[in-house]
């Protein structure tokens, strides 16, 4: 009786309540999924609360997500010796997420990537955006949907940890048509260290929708040099050209013979300073490869990445049909997380995307979302160490 008492007040000590949600407070040997810890993470200029939550598995990953963008602030994950350290930029506080202007970790949208003119047509109807690149539209406009406060939820899921980010953007908002209902999953599996994030979305009017996820990887680990001896495979026997302005031409360019050709596995660094006119337009690696996916909807391997230093891999799987690669050509030493400054190829992006400028090239998959249909999409980001 005595042993039954004693293990039930154990379970019990095991558990903290925090935000009206029950939390495991440490890792069980017998099969605890991991944790969700939910923190405060400030207030915002117009003082609304924002939080932190930190999933953990017991895999030796972890990552940090806050509802101020739907941004993934920290990703540890182990290298070849089991030690774990941050692999993606970011801020230490609110208020750096509020004020940058790299997306670090962000939700990105309505539309993620370029609009060239800051226009396009729709049923006939031509909206016009507001221009916050040059001439051409950039992650969603002056304020995309990584400045938005998105409302969130923690799931404890048999498989692992959840926390689910909604957010409405009504009609009109930075010039897109629709009322346009969008939810964000983020998943860290208690037995896998990956992080999978879906995405779906609903709208009232036609619009047009492209989400993905802006985080900057150094697989060495965030401040810790530039990723140009990091090895990189990129899935894709085509690219999409863009002109001076890096807006696609309308072209699917082959990779072969060219500096874009990352099919065998390549250091990002070898070619990235060739006198190719892509890479000068782009000032390094600034594009979308067409991916060679296995079908519709499923799950595809896109991209692979690995750290020769520490060991770490990370690999890309997405259903959708394409990837940014982005090399990090603007960052420019602004400081982030232990201010460290981030300079100029100190970190890469993959992010998994329809392709830029669609609306406006027909011959591109359709970003189309209509009243009676419901957006999806996936991707993973699974990480392991040799």
């Amino acid at each position: 009786m005595m042993n039954a008492k004693r293990k039930a007040r154990t379970v019990l000590c095991a558990l903290i309540f925090t935000g009206g949600l029950l939390v495991a407070s440490s890792l069980s040997s017998q099969g605890m999924r991991g944790t969700i810890k939910k923190e405060s993470f400030g207030k915002t200029t117009g003082g609304e609360q924002i939080d932190l939550y930190t999933l953990s598995n017991k895999k030796g990953m972890e990552v940090s997500i806050t509802n101020f963008g739907a941004t993934v602030v920290t990703l540890k994950v182990p290298d070849r010796a089991g030690k774990a350290a941050d692999i993606v930029l970011g801020y230490d506080t609110l208020d750096g997420y509020e004020k940058g202007t790299s997306y670090f970790g962000a939700t990105v949208g309505r539309y993620g990537n370029r609009i060239g003119g800051g226009k396009f047509s729709l049923d006939g109807k031509t909206y016009t955006l507001p221009k916050n690149n040059g001439e051409n539209t950039l992650h969603g406009g002056i304020v995309g949907f990584n400045k938005k406060v998105w409302k969130a939820r923690e799931i404890a899921l048999k498989e692992g940890q959840t926390v689910e980010m909604t957010y409405v953007s009504p009609d009109g908002e930075e010039g897109f048509p629709g009322n346009l209902s969008t939810k964000v999953v983020f998943t860290l599996p208690a037995e896998r260290n990956e992080l999978r994030i879906e995405y779906s979305a609903t709208t009232d009017k036609d619009t047009v929708l492209n989400l993905t996820n802006h985080s900057y990887f150094n697989l060495a680990g965030k401040g810790s040099g530039d990723i140009l001896d990091h090895v990189l495979t990129l899935h894709a026997k085509e690219f999409t050209p863009v002109d001076k302005a890096l807006i696609p031409t309308g072209e699917l360019a082959s990779v072969a013979g060219t500096p874009m050709d990352f099919n065998t596995a390549t250091a990002i660094g070898k070619r990235i300073n060739d006198n190719y006119e892509q890479l000068v337009f782009g000032k390094g690696y600034d594009h979308n490869w067409v991916l060679a996916r296995s079908g519709s909807g499923n799950l595809s391997l896109a991209a692979e990445a690995s750290d020769p230093k520490s060991g770490r891999k990370l690999e890309v799987l997405t259903t959708e049909p394409g990837v940014q690669f982005y090399s990090g050509n603007f960052l420019d030493g602004a400081k982030g997380k232990g201010g460290k400054p981030y300079p100029l190829r100190a970190a890469f992006c993959l992010e998994t995307q329809h392709f830029p400028d669609s609306p406006n090239h027909p011959n591109f998959p359709s970003t189309v979302l209509k009243p009676n249909a419901v957006f999806r999409s996936e991707t993973v980001f699974r990480f392991s160490a040799k």
